[in-house]
């Protein structure tokens, strides 16, 4: 069988693989599929399904039709356009994103309850997967394992629930394919504030923590806004959320999802 791969860089590449990233993903979570069970059924890797669904998978025709297979369906129905409701799919996930102090949990709990569909903190199902709190996962074991953790625990939890706001930690920019992925499967929307509103809002909260622990936190802070704001700026919606209230945060969030 021929096993030229399709590419982005063939002329219907970035079509061909948009159309497909849609139509696997569509399909998988119609079937009640995790990553994991497509990955065992098609002997694909978890991590090249991950690249297929995020539109980057560079994959051959032998791969294609392991995967149609899987997804109980043939090659040339994958790399169709999209069907109807697959765009809409992705709609039902909100995904707010931000640095700590942007307002996703105080923001996200209103606008789930407006649109009267379940709030999860990306975190606190970190947490309950490892048995550990965030704190410890660090400590103990390291950030390049959060990472893993984040993804395995963001994987399930799109490919198994339906309409949601989800809030996810301020790093999970900076994990590429994560990232990819949720931008693919939900509308995410980037909390934009001031270094000065994050720190105000942290020291609302009652943490002190941040200023007697480390004496140049807010400059830290400022540093870190600013290496991260690229990242953040590729979210889909972007609000900015230093002058507004939480109900004001809300309505423009609702109508900038429901024009993207």
């Amino acid at each position: 069988m021929n096993a030229t791969p399709v590419t982005a860089s063939h002329p219907l590449g970035s079509d061909i693989l948009t159309a497909l990233s849609r139509r696997a993903r569509h399909l998988r979570q119609q079937q009640g599929l995790t990553l994991r069970v497509l990955a065992e059924r098609s002997g694909l890797s978890l991590r090249f399904l991950m690249e297929v669904e995020a539109g980057r998978g560079n994959i051959s025709i032998r791969r294609l039709s392991d995967l149609a297979n899987a997804l109980q369906t043939t090659a040339s129905e994958l790399v169709t356009m999209s069907q109807p409701g697959e765009e809409e799919a992705a709609r039902r996930v909100i995904a707010l994103l931000g640095l700590r102090g942007a307002g996703k949990t105080t923001i996200g709990k209103r606008l789930a309850r407006k649109l009267r569909v379940p709030f999860v903190e990306l975190d606190h199902r970190i947490e309950a997967r490892a048995g550990l709190t965030l704190a410890e996962i660090f400590s103990l074991h390291g950030e390049e394992y959060y990472r893993r953790l984040e993804r395995d625990v963001l994987v399930d939890l799109l490919a198994s629930e339906g309409p949601m706001v989800v809030a996810v930690g301020g790093g999970l920019v900076t994990a590429a394919e994560t990232y990819a992925l949720l931008r693919r499967q939900a509308t995410t929307v980037w909390l934009k504030a001031r270094p000065e509103d994050h720190w105000n809002r942290v020291l609302r909260q009652g943490d002190r923590r941040p200023m007697s622990q480390h004496p140049q936190a807010r400059e830290a802070l400022r540093e870190l806004l600013t290496r991260r704001e690229p990242l953040y700026a590729r979210a889909k919606v972007t609000v900015e959320t230093g002058t507004l209230t939480a109900t004001q945060v809300v309505d423009r969030i609702e109508a900038a999802v429901n024009a993207a």
